[in-house]
């Protein structure tokens, strides 16, 4: 109870004092709006279409960007981080290549994004992919390096082929590695997202915050980091449950 009135009131000064600030003077309503201002902004938004679509419109762009690209970072980071830890020829062929790529900003890839896939859906999908594969890569490939080696050597005894020593050794030793994994990885790739539409998208949260800044509409920008922040929290608060989940059930 005591942290969770901490948490008010570290709230309650951060708006009070935004408020007094924007209340003040010292600098325009245009470009800082008090939070009454952006809260009724956000509403409207989400009745009214602002650059084509509402605000709830938008998200579900955003939203269906990056569930492609989530899910491709997944579909091949995680079985190839597997292998990657099983197999050391692999390890030795793919290592290098990575190493080098994922230093990479996400941001980086923006330029290719625009030029392969112009404002379609690929050109997001491919930044997001960026931002999200290294945590998924790294965390089962940690996972699988780390299992104990008893459980690996029973396996060996009992004669169990590689397919089945991934499958049902390393695989299940590694789902909390990997499940910490995609908390990173969601997080990355929500962020990469966001830069991807502020560049190479025709709708989506990016987008609307970059018509709103072109408007010179600081509570439409602010209405727009607002969605962002509470979508990125209820991305986070439920792969926690599935990870708070995995734990119980192995214990």
């Amino acid at each position: 109870m005591r942290h969770r009135l901490l948490s008010l009131a570290g709230l309650a000064a951060f708006f009070g004092l935004w408020t007094l600030i924007a209340l003040s003077g010292l600098a325009k309503p245009q470009f800082l709006p008090t939070p009454l201002a952006v809260a009724e902004e956000f509403v409207r938004l989400l009745q009214t279409p602002f650059a084509g679509y509402t605000l709830e419109q938008h998200l579900l762009s955003s939203l269906g960007r990056f569930g492609l690209g989530f899910a491709l970072a997944v579909a091949i980071g995680v079985p190839l981080g597997l292998l990657m830890g099983w197999f050391r020829t692999l390890d030795a062929i793919v290592s290098p290549l990575f190493d080098a790529l994922r230093f990479v900003a996400p941001i980086a890839w923006v330029p290719f994004a625009a030029l392969w896939f112009g404002t379609g859906i690929g050109g997001p999908v491919l930044i997001i992919f960026s931002g999200a594969f290294p945590p998924c890569l790294i965390n089962a490939y940690r996972g699988a390096k780390f299992v104990e080696p008893r459980y690996v050597e029973a396996a060996r005894m009992l004669g169990a082929s590689h397919w089945r020593m991934v499958t049902e050794v390393l695989l299940p030793a590694s789902v909390p590695s990997i499940v910490a994994g995609l908390r990173v990885s969601a997080g990355l790739g929500w962020q990469s997202l966001i830069g991807a539409e502020l560049i190479v998208a025709s709708s989506g949260i990016g987008y609307l915050m970059v018509k709103g800044q072109s408007n010179i509409s600081t509570d439409i920008v602010m209405s727009g980091m607002i969605a962002i922040g509470i979508v990125g929290v209820v991305i986070d608060v439920l792969l926690r449950m599935l990870q708070a989940r995995i734990e119980r059930h192995r214990r």
